[in-house]
């Protein structure tokens, strides 16, 4: 099943698994959690676990029957590297993808511990795009795995931005995301943390996209900044597998 997508940066989304677990600060109001509840509610099959992480073994090679080509966003209501999806799944998520290359696929985990730990072991295609989440200057790290990982874009998804990240790691890094939190409880993102997230990638040159300001009704405050929208977007690299110590910490 393909779903047509209301997240700015992707086209539709791809959920063979969905289901995950709260790991940080970023977790603490998810919107996939919510909607998840949502959809139980409404007796949808694919919810009756509710949150609870869940294999579509059933989904895994509905890309190939997509003619179109599409950008598109790998389990927006899960995380693929969670440790209850077994790297055996994980495996047959990315030999379709590998086999579907009229489509570009974005993977996002917060897990980059296990994504480091498997990457060595799973064939990367130029239409695989690797990114972590990245809220605060606590969870930093991912970064640091993710410059390891021989996608053809890393990128960052910094959002829901709740504090400063004022020293990325960029080196390596193709784009970068960021947006504020929206909905029930959204915690407010401030302008110099935007604003010092943009300086970095115009001197990493890094592609910028500015998602939205959030908010607990997020329309009312859009997606400028300088008066601007910034939908910037990557340019796919030719990488091998660099060992640990040829990325600066």
């Amino acid at each position: 099943m393909r779903v047509k997508s209301h997240i700015e940066w992707t086209e539709s989304t791809w959920n063979p698994v969905t289901g995950c677990s709260k790991v940080s600060a970023g977790c603490k109001h998810c919107y996939a959690e919510r909607m998840a509840a949502r959809l139980q509610a409404m007796g949808n099959v694919r919810y009756e676990n509710g949150f609870a992480v869940t294999l579509h073994d059933d989904l895994v090679d509905a890309p190939r029957s997509w003619k179109a080509p599409r950008v598109v966003f790998v389990n927006s209501m899960s995380d693929l590297f969670h440790s209850q999806v077994p790297f055996e799944f994980i495996e047959r998520i990315f030999a379709t993808m590998r086999e579907c290359p009229q489509h570009t696929f974005q993977i996002l985990t917060k897990r980059s511990t296990r994504l480091l730990a498997v990457a060595p072991q799973l064939t990367w295609s130029p239409n695989i795009w690797m990114g972590v989440s990245v809220e605060d200057d606590r969870v930093v790290q991912r970064v640091r795995d993710l410059q390891h990982v021989p996608a053809a874009v890393r990128f960052l998804s910094c959002e829901p931005l709740i504090g400063p990240l004022d020293d990325l790691p960029l080196k390596g890094i193709d784009w970068v995301i960021v947006g504020g939190e929206s909905g029930p409880g959204a915690r407010p993102m401030k302008i110099e943390w935007v604003r010092s997230i943009f300086r970095q990638c115009r001197h990493a040159q890094a592609a910028f996209f500015f998602k939205q300001w959030g908010g607990v009704q997020k329309h009312r405050f859009g997606r400028e900044l300088r008066g601007k929208t910034y939908d910037e977007m990557p340019t796919p690299k030719n990488r091998a597998i660099p060992p640990l110590e040829a990325v600066p910490a």
